[in-house]
């Protein structure tokens, strides 16, 4: 049960951050546009032409919105006479937000302002990810007194802890870096990743609470704020993109935080949408070398195969969402 005066602080950081990423944002859109930091849509998407050019990178408006919500919070924390406990799980969960973060802005960068395609070739990429992973990983071990957080993953209902033993080092790097890029592909459609995100963001402000994190829970109410000021761009139909800094940011706050509060078996849970998408991917590109160009879906990611299957932009949006969020509330349950 959240006490009044967290919940007080919460709710607090999730107006500043909405605020924030709000405003920011409403000059941002006209100068990106003005900078020609534009989109480029695939051409398969005919319905998505028209919006060739729309800005990117208002992951920045995002991250921004989020910082300047988490140091407000620290000063009502501070009021409130607990100031020390929001400060577990805040710094690593918000570093790790951030180095995602700022490895998207160099490949929207690259793109956007560079007009160099492909952004960050995808060696470079992945080089810079597993470095941030490896980082994340020895922070963990350092100060949760050994590796238990990584080899012992609790499972949820049946109150159970698997002993993965060498095995969860692999699993911490495809768990996190899974994540982080399947929240990347889920960026696809007007207000998709944001719309889908914000349930998850939910469920870490109570699984942060239940765990005794309560800083995670903090940094989830912060990013709760600043998707609810980006969506009031974003929605449909959108005036402005998060690009790869938003996405990999996101990505990065839903990785960091399920292995902060001990649940990173819940992302499976939780972030079904995101690994559906990367899946799907990854089956596609699969198939379709082994078959020598034959395809599974219609197009990948999977919400693309809807679209062409004849689903607006707000249907796939409103499914997508309530399948998070009905899933988001059975993983509450079992925390």
């Amino acid at each position: 049960m959240i006490s009044q005066d967290n919940f007080r602080i919460y709710t607090a950081t999730v107006l500043t951050s909405f605020i924030v990423t709000y405003l920011i944002l409403k000059p941002l859109i006209p100068y990106f546009k003005k900078l020609k930091f534009g989109n480029t849509e695939r051409e398969e998407l005919a319905s998505h032409q028209s919006k060739n050019g729309t800005p990117s990178m208002g992951g920045v408006g995002i991250l921004i919105g989020t910082m300047v919500a988490i140091t407000s919070a620290f000063a009502l924390e501070e009021a409130y006479g607990h100031a020390t406990e929001g400060l577990r799980g805040v710094t690593p969960v918000v570093v790790v937000m951030l180095s995602f973060g700022l490895i998207g802005f160099m490949d929207d960068y690259l793109k956007s302002v560079k007009h160099k395609s492909d952004g960050l070739v995808a060696i470079e990429k992945m080089g810079l990810e597993i470095l941030v992973t490896g980082v994340f990983m020895a922070y963990i071990i350092l100060t949760h007194d050994g590796d238990q957080f990584i080899t012992n993953v609790y499972v949820p209902f049946v109150d159970f802890t698997l002993k993965l033993g060498i095995l969860g080092y692999p699993i911490f790097f495809l768990a996190v870096i899974g994540t982080v890029n399947g929240v990347n592909f889920t960026d696809g459609v007007d207000g998709l990743v944001s719309t889908v995100t914000l349930p998850v963001c939910a469920f870490y402000v109570v699984a942060g609470e239940t765990t005794g994190i309560y800083g995670t829970s903090m940094t989830a109410a912060a990013t709760m704020g600043a998707l609810f000021g980006f969506l009031m761009h974003n929605a449909h139909p959108a005036k402005i993109f998060m690009g790869d800094t938003g996405s990999l940011a996101l990505g990065g706050f839903v990785a960091a935080s399920a292995y902060m509060t001990g649940t990173p078996i819940f992302v499976l849970l939780v972030g079904f949408v995101y690994w559906i998408e990367i899946l799907s991917v990854m089956l596609q590109v699969s198939y379709f070398k082994i078959t020598k160009g034959k395809r599974i879906f219609r197009m990948a990611p999977i919400h693309h195969h809807f679209e062409l299957g004849g689903w607006s932009e707000t249907k796939v949006v409103t499914v997508f969402a309530s399948i998070t969020a009905a899933l988001c509330a059975i993983g509450i349950c079992g925390l």
